[in-house]
């Protein structure tokens, strides 16, 4: 049986799987002997335990941390918000790997309607948060801090269609989807925040945003990042901040830049990256690479503790998935995980796309609401293919 049969085979059966994107094409994962719903009870037990090795291919736990739930994790509380009751995190077993080239095939044969979203923070609203939280910056409660909207529509959509759609139009190096019986997530995010080999561990920030025209190249890019003051000091703001999280856990002396400021291509804009590397402590748990690096600093803002109450406690609905992190802990202790953006949770017949823009000194709002948008738009026309 050919490995495209095969993914029609898995998703024809309703067994739950998982798709991850690899150096080389894509990872699918399924055959779960084990299921963790995640919560602040069991989230240190989870994280403690030792496994023992059985197989090469499926040593490993596979999924993700939501957003609130890494707030409990490092004692940050979470007022009263607006919820789905959707789980604060999920991590499988697998028993079944299967790799795939870099193209994914697979064409759905659902016909669905035409898709309305719905934005829970209009430019108005959003304004209003903006002045609230430059205030915040120039009294020095923070020197970054990043707002959070969601577009929302009513659906019934297939992932797995969706997911190769957007493999084929916007393939993201950290890309992933999940299908489980009553939720759905598909993501093609940029942003790896976590990779660990041994006692080696790198995290690739991203920090900088330009929405692609025809006349703009990457070259055009990397200019206009250099001389945008406000691009630049965000950009700086953030590696260091997460050269400080770094420091937490790695040998003194040995956390360094390995690339600085290049310039990444995607479907509808350019991202200002850099790449930075340490070598761990002996002994370093992952719990504590886990508290050290999580939520992401780069979609949170800076210092991440004081921003992160400040955020708590203007967003009235609860982020879940967004801005959390997925990937995988090996049982030798190797992990992988990148930072949910870019991304559609499909729960209770209804999707959500949650983006957000950093806000600093120099910052204007409509330009960050609209930056909100470029964020989301190539979700977003994922919906519009249908008839």
């Amino acid at each position: 049986m050919s490995k495209i049969s095969q993914l029609s085979e898995i998703k024809n059966s309703g067994e739950p799987y998982i798709i991850y994107k690899s150096v080389k094409g894509f990872d699918l994962f399924t055959n779960f002997s084990k299921k963790i719903i995640l919560n602040s009870k069991n989230i240190n037990k989870f994280l403690d335990k030792k496994y023992k090795k059985k197989s090469k291919n499926t040593d490993l736990f596979i999924g993700f941390f939501g957003y609130e739930l890494l707030n409990n994790l490092i004692k940050i509380k979470i007022p009263k918000q607006k919820n789905n009751n959707f789980p604060k995190g999920i991590f499988y077993k697998p028993e079944k790997k299967i790799s795939f080239s870099n193209r994914l095939i697979y064409e759905s044969l659902v016909k669905l309607k035409k898709y309305n979203f719905k934005i829970n923070i209009n430019k108005d609203f959003y304004k209003k948060i903006f002045k609230k939280f430059k205030k915040k910056i120039k009294s020095g409660e923070t020197y970054q801090i990043k707002i959070c909207t969601k577009y929302k529509t009513k659906s019934n959509i297939d992932p797995l269609d969706f997911f190769s759609r957007l493999s084929k139009t916007n393939l993201a190096p950290e890309a992933f989807m999940i299908k489980d019986n009553d939720y759905s997530i598909i993501s093609c995010s940029p942003e790896n925040l976590i990779t660990k080999k041994g006692r080696f561990i790198s995290t690739k920030p991203i920090a900088g945003t330009l929405k692609k025209t025809k006349y703009l190249n990457k070259i055009k890019a990397k200019k206009y990042f250099r001389k945008n003051l406000k691009e630049t000091k965000e950009h700086n703001m953030i590696v260091d901040m997460e050269r400080n999280d770094l420091s937490r856990i790695c040998e003194i002396g040995s956390v360094k830049l390995n690339k600085t400021k290049i310039v990444e291509e995607y479907k509808d804009l350019f991202h200002y990256v850099s790449l930075i590397k340490g070598k761990l402590n002996k002994n370093v748990k992952t719990i504590d690479i886990i508290k050290a690096m999580m939520p992401g600093g780069s979609v949170i803002g800076c210092p991440k503790i004081s921003t992160l109450n400040l955020l708590n406690k203007q967003e009235k609905e609860n982020r879940n998935i967004y801005t959390g992190s997925f990937g995988y802990i090996k049982f030798n202790g190797d992990m992988r995980f990148n930072i949910i953006i870019r991304s559609i949770l499909s729960y209770k017949n209804i999707s959500e796309i949650s983006v957000a823009s950093g806000v600093v000194v120099d910052s204007n709002a409509k330009h960050e609401f609209n930056e909100n948008y470029i964020k989301a738009k190539a979700l977003i026309e994922l919906f519009k293919w249908f008839m």
